[in-house]
């Protein structure tokens, strides 16, 4: 929380409460996937606090998340995950934060997991009253169940074709895939959407999720017609006012090192809390 000089300082707590909420909504949907396809190929396993979650090939919910925070995870749990994944054809990602337990780092790297990309967790601290500011010419409004294909084909767009800037991400996915996952967290983990329109036509769509006094910012995309227009940052001015007035005390989001996403979110005041290592067992 703020220290004496002001500035937004994350501890090990606050840490632990926010990979709780990520544990939470990857665990949510990836039920939801497996509940979707019915197949009996999804999984979710609690892991040393974490979740180790399957959800349908290629998905971005197939990972290892959450660790570091109720201690190491034992060789023979690891060794059941790592034989799900490889039954399924699939790497484990382990997202780890830097602030969780090093034995969890020591512990993977030993065992052969290669770290391949970062990840930054930005937050924002809450509180009073917060007015949403939004672009000239833009309009952001709460998406209906009756615009879900509009919103979903916007970020979907979006997300195929990724601003350049910055470290690029290790991992990139089809839009059949994406579109499953957003349909999957959508249904499942209370995630509210927002559309944002441009002269007329939509030109952006964000997603929202409110857990344990965390609003996650769970994902935003501008169509590549509508970007450096102030789509994004509409789009995330309405989110935060949004979670002010629902009494979340921190916002959270998750960016690309060095991306225009985190350059976003650093001009409306969120500052970087910790990094995750990445790291991939083929």
């Amino acid at each position: 929380m703020p220290s004496e000089q002001g500035t937004f300082f994350c501890g090990t707590e606050l840490a632990a409460r926010i990979e709780r909420v990520e544990t939470e909504l990857i665990s949510t949907g990836s039920t939801a996937a497996s509940e979707r396809l019915g197949a009996g190929r999804g999984f979710v396993i609690p892991l040393a606090g974490g979740v180790a979650a399957f959800a349908e090939d290629g998905s971005p919910l197939n990972k290892v998340a959450g660790l570091g925070f109720a201690g190491v995870p034992e060789v023979a749990e690891l060794e059941e995950i790592e034989r799900l994944f490889a039954e399924r054809n699939s790497p484990v990602q382990a997202e780890v934060s830097q602030l969780g337990d090093p034995g969890v780092g020591e512990l993977l790297t030993g065992r052969g997991y290669r770290l391949v990309s970062f990840e930054n967790v930005l937050g924002l601290e809450l509180d009073g009253e917060r007015a949403a500011v939004v672009a000239e010419g833009v309009d952001v409004q709460a998406s209906g169940d009756d615009e879900f294909d509009a919103w979903l084909d916007v970020v979907a767009e979006g997300f195929a074709h990724p601003d350049a800037q910055g470290v690029a991400s290790h991992e990139q996915f089809p839009a059949e895939v994406i579109a499953n996952a957003m349909r999957d967290l959508t249904a499942a983990a209370g995630i509210r959407r927002y559309l944002a329109r441009r002269g007329g036509e939509v030109a952006g769509g964000a997603s929202l999720r409110m857990s344990q006094g965390v609003a996650q910012l769970t994902g935003a995309a501008t169509h590549p017609a509508h970007r450096r227009h102030g789509v994004q940052s509409s789009l995330l001015s309405v989110r935060l006012a949004d979670a002010t007035a629902a009494g979340c005390d921190i916002a959270v989001v998750t960016t690309q090192p060095g991306s225009k996403s985190q350059q976003n979110v650093q001009r409306q005041g969120f500052a970087l809390l910790y990094t995750r290592a990445i790291l991939v067992k083929d």
